[in-house]
């Protein structure tokens, strides 16, 4: 950690003190969010076996030739919209929020706020 700067440490203790309590089983996955200082990405985990079951991000395809998001607020809350929509497709209906580390503030809130909106349960 000593070649991160100090609010990347800082993440990292925080995602380190998270994913101790936190874990996905098969009939409760985990939903995990990261978010770089353009793009944010979202995944289900389940944790017991170790795979991804589904994914959405700003930076596919289909996410790209959207109309244009008036901020990237409003692209995290499509991102939970989309990945709810994913999850009800394979079956999933309710989940376990990994923050991540970073604070449930702003984009990290509007991806949880969409997943709920579009019937995803945590």
């Amino acid at each position: 950690m000593a070649s991160l700067n100090r609010r990347q440490a800082l993440r990292q203790k925080r995602k380190k003190r998270i994913r101790k309590k936190i874990f996905g089983t098969q009939e409760r996955p985990r939903m995990t969010v990261f978010r770089s200082a353009k793009h944010i990405y979202t995944q289900i985990v389940d944790d017991t076996q170790g795979i991804t079951l589904a994914t959405a991000s700003t930076t596919e395809k289909e996410v790209m030739e959207q109309q244009k998001f008036e901020n990237k607020t409003a692209a995290a809350n499509y991102i939970g919209q989309l990945i709810a929509e994913r999850a009800s497709q394979k079956g999933i209906k309710s989940v376990v929020f990994d923050r991540n580390g970073f604070l449930y503030h702003g984009r990290i809130k509007a991806v949880s706020d969409g997943a709920r909106k579009a019937g995803l349960d945590f």
